[in-house]
């Protein structure tokens, strides 16, 4: 019972960042929409810290299990890249709310930490990129330096997060993707 209360209220603190407005959440409002008392949620948290890295947490099963897939899937260094950037940009699409902590706007005012560890994941994802790249280069697929591809890429990919987040969440992140995705294949020789 009580791991599915923590999960209600991390699923209602992302359901609440999913709101276009950049206000920011507190315990009270997280209290106010589970009808809980905010003694009730520090009885599953200590902190709301606590709460958003239950959510960093999920967002790093989530994308590293499917990156995981990806790779053991995929022979192909460019077919992954191609798969894993779709992926970032609709994992993005389908959690809103997780979109505004990947970019640091719901971190804004938290526990130094959070930003610290977002950092961390989008080095992380930055690696896996370069590893394809790597793969990709050792298969005649790329001649681009695989160190800086990966950092232009996840820049990209930021960039379409960033955009989605802050237009309302109207400018989805896979529009326009195929196209996209042929002129980085041009500059990459993908």
């Amino acid at each position: 019972m009580a791991g599915e209360r923590k999960l209600q209220i991390l699923q209602a603190l992302a359901e609440m960042l999913q709101t276009p407005t950049a206000e920011k959440v507190t315990t009270a409002a997280l209290a106010a929409h589970l009808n809980l008392s905010e003694a009730a949620l520090y009885r599953h948290f200590a902190s709301k810290a606590q709460m958003y890295e239950g959510l960093i947490g999920f967002i790093e099963q989530s994308i590293f299990g499917l990156i995981n897939r990806i790779t053991t899937t995929q022979d192909s260094g460019s077919a992954q890249l191609e798969a894993m950037i779709k992926m970032l940009l609709g994992f993005a699409e389908k959690n809103p709310g997780m979109a505004r902590v990947l970019i640091g706007e719901a971190l804004v005012n938290e526990n130094e930490r959070l930003q610290a560890r977002i950092n961390q994941l989008l080095d992380r994802i930055e690696a896996s990129l370069r590893q394809s790249l790597r793969i990709a280069s050792a298969q005649l697929e790329t001649r681009a330096d695989a160190t800086l591809a990966a950092n232009l890429l996840l820049c990209v990919v930021i960039g379409r997060w960033q955009l989605f987040a802050k237009s309302g969440f109207k400018r989805m992140p896979t529009a326009d993707f195929t196209g996209q995705w042929e002129m980085l294949r041009l500059v990459f020789a993908v």
